[in-house]
């Protein structure tokens, strides 16, 4: 049997992997033919098809649609809602802002809010001083609450059943959040499954830019067990 002969033909067999490049380009070129404008109309669809990616699984922008939340969020501002922030077991903290969906709780909207309380916190108002209370802990709201507005002008009592959160609107006399809705299905509770993500910058307008952090307010706030969260 001729070896070399065998070699040769083996040589010039083209390679799989140069044939389904081949293909893949082929491919390609076949549906920038196809498309009306070609490869700009196809640079432009894979666009599309990235933002709507990005859309439905990482980032949602996310219109401020009333002064609920004034001075940090206003009317019209545009902010950038983190959809991958509460996914692999992380969970909602207090101080964060987030928005949720508020179909059978607050209405058939989107809407942000901040924490207050998570499942287990007892949550109070109001204190000697006229502040809210988690766990037995004063929060001072004051770098965050709009100017003027005390904590609340409804007093309420609350535990957070597991699993959902307590939430209120920065200018709170503005704000129908959960202290509005106790007596509705639900207590005026969100359910974490609801939540869409948390708020984590505002885009537009340019002069408004910031990233949202989480205040400091809630860093010495025991957990329901005792522990500090």
């Amino acid at each position: 049997m001729n070896t070399e002969a065998q070699q040769r033909d083996r040589s010039s067999r083209p390679e799989p992997v140069a044939v389904e490049e081949r293909s893949r380009f082929a491919l390609v070129v076949w549906i920038t033919r196809w498309l009306p404008g070609g490869r700009i109309t196809l640079a432009l669809l894979l666009c599309l098809l990235f933002l709507l990616f990005l859309n439905v699984f990482m980032v949602q922008p996310f219109q401020i649609p009333s002064g609920s939340m004034e001075n940090g969020l206003r009317i019209g501002d545009r902010v950038l809602v983190n959809k991958l922030a509460y996914r692999f077991g992380a969970e909602p903290r207090r101080g964060d802002v987030v928005v949720f969906d508020g179909s059978g709780y607050f209405g058939d909207a989107d809407y942000v809010k901040r924490v207050v309380g998570v499942g287990g916190d007892h949550v109070v108002c109001c204190d000697q001083k006229g502040r809210i209370e988690v766990n037995g802990r004063s929060v001072d709201e004051s770098t965050f609450l709009y100017p003027g507005d005390s904590p609340s002008s409804v007093p309420f009592d609350v535990v957070v059943p597991e699993g959902t959160l307590f939430v209120l609107g920065d200018h709170r006399s503005r704000s129908s959040d959960s202290r509005d809705h106790l007596g509705s299905p639900g207590g005026g509770m969100i359910p974490v499954g609801q939540v869409i993500g948390r708020a984590d910058w505002i885009v537009w307008p340019t002069d408004h830019r910031t990233r949202l952090e989480r205040p400091d307010a809630y860093a010495r706030v025991p957990g329901p067990d005792g522990a500090h969260g």
